[in-house]
């Protein structure tokens, strides 16, 4: 079981929720190049000016560690790279779990994405000028749970810990990109988890989603917020457990 990391974090998000699978599971946490633990001399940014080079990784790691029918658990950002590397390399995985997957961030006629197009450049001019000052302020919107005070912290601590280049490059690839062809028939089963109050993947993308995979299904949490894996682990391990 591959756990991936959304933007701005690293697989340390992961440690209330990886743990409970180990029993069952060969676990397998990594950072993306840019964030955590991993090689800065390693980012090249014409690679990862597009998804599809994170999905390259996600290939190249699952072949490495020997992956057949595995299960990927995507975050945010990576349940679409997960989708990519699945279309790619059918062989290693054999289900899906799409956590807060947004395959446009930006709403487009019909589609409801959440955000203008205006509204993701100026997110992004925002980060350009200020990396700080748009983690803190942007950490709470993305975490929900404002009685929880703690949680945004930790997020806000996450964003700041990455490099600021990485951070605006990254950014730019994840809220510009537009993976909704990718969507369609998989080999994967594959389950969509859809949070309360999520501002960055609101309910209309989770349905989206669910109606654009056939054979997928989508299970709403009672979590609020973007980031279940940290405000709601119980709940959010045991709609894993229920699928898997």
């Amino acid at each position: 079981m591959m756990f991936a990391h959304g933007y701005g974090c690293d697989q340390n998000m992961w440690r209330y929720v990886a743990p409970a699978f180990e029993q069952d599971f060969r676990t397998i946490l990594f950072d993306y190049i840019g964030a955590g633990g991993s090689d800065l001399g390693a980012y090249d940014a014409q690679k990862y000016a597009s998804l599809s080079g994170y999905a390259d990784d996600v290939v190249a790691l699952g072949r490495a560690m020997d992956v057949r029918d595995g299960v990927f658990v995507g975050h945010s950002v990576s349940a679409m790279i997960g989708l990519i590397a699945a279309r790619r390399a059918p062989e290693l995985f054999s289900a899906l779990v799409l956590v807060g997957p947004s395959p446009c961030y930006i709403d487009d006629a019909d589609y409801v994405g959440g955000f203008s197009r205006d509204q993701i450049l100026e997110l992004l001019e925002f980060l350009d000028s200020n990396h700080m000052g748009w983690s803190q302020a942007m950490a709470p919107v993305i975490m929900g749970n404002s009685e929880r005070p703690e949680l945004a912290e930790e997020l806000t601590g996450s964003f700041c810990r990455t490099d600021p280049e990485v951070a605006k490059q990254f950014a730019r690839t994840t809220f510009l990109s537009d993976t909704r062809a990718e969507l369609g028939e998989v080999d994967a089963r594959v389950l969509i988890l859809q949070c309360r109050d999520d501002v960055i993947a609101p309910p209309s993308v989770g349905e989206y989603v669910r109606n654009a995979i056939p054979g997928s299904e989508l299970v709403h949490l009672n979590a609020t917020g973007h980031c279940p894996n940290l405000s709601s682990p119980v709940e959010t391990i045991a709609a894993i457990k229920a699928f898997v």
